[in-house]
């Protein structure tokens, strides 16, 4: 199995956003970026916020797109075709309604689950869907018609501590999913829960 060469944080772009639930996969980014010693800094070329950083002794390529989670796809597809990182090379984080706060599970391939940031990614990488996704739970508001309104709504203080808690963990796991040592990581870090 291929090594992860770049860490992708889903999210939307601007101030009003990025508290919101939906900007989980970026609050992820920007943790591992401070964890390396890095900044997230404007890249044009790269539709996003970009930096390279040394993390447990890996060399990472982090990435935040700053156009709408919609449209993730082009700053992913740009960031492989110019440093040559394949699909497998890819560790997606990204907000995940059907896991409760304070949780967080590994995943390999599948479909995007209604996901429009992984649906975006998964095109512009040609229906490529073999990247790695980091799932971070936000929970789900229990009926389908109030998830635009949730997704984009910021968490309350408890339910921002879990997400934290779970993104804290997360690095914990992540040297070992680094070393590919995927069922390591995911014993980990699947039976964490910060309730």
């Amino acid at each position: 199995m291929s090594q992860v060469r770049a860490i992708i944080g889903l999210g939307n772009p601007g101030a009003d956003y990025e508290a919101t639930r939906h900007n989980a996969g970026a609050w992820l980014v920007e943790a591992v970026a401070r964890r390396g010693g890095g900044e997230l800094r404007p890249d044009r070329k790269f539709l996003g916020l970009h930096a390279r950083v040394q993390f447990e002794g890996h060399d990472l390529h982090l990435l935040n797109p700053t156009t709408f989670m919609n449209r993730s796809g082009g700053a992913v597809a740009a960031l492989c075709q110019f440093y040559r990182i394949a699909p497998d090379e890819l560790l997606v984080a990204h907000d995940e309604l059907d896991l409760p706060p304070g949780t967080a599970r590994y995943k390999t391939g599948g479909g995007h689950g209604g996901h429009n940031g992984l649906r975006d990614i998964a095109s512009a990488l040609g229906n490529e869907r073999g990247f790695h996704r980091l799932r971070i739970g936000i929970g789900h508001p229990g009926d389908s018609r109030q998830v635009t309104h949730y997704v984009l709504g910021r968490p309350g203080k408890a339910e921002h501590g879990a997400i934290e808690a779970a993104i804290d963990e997360c690095l914990a796991t992540l040297p070992d999913a680094l070393d590919g040592q995927w069922a390591k990581a995911m014993n980990r870090l699947h039976s964490f829960t910060s309730a």
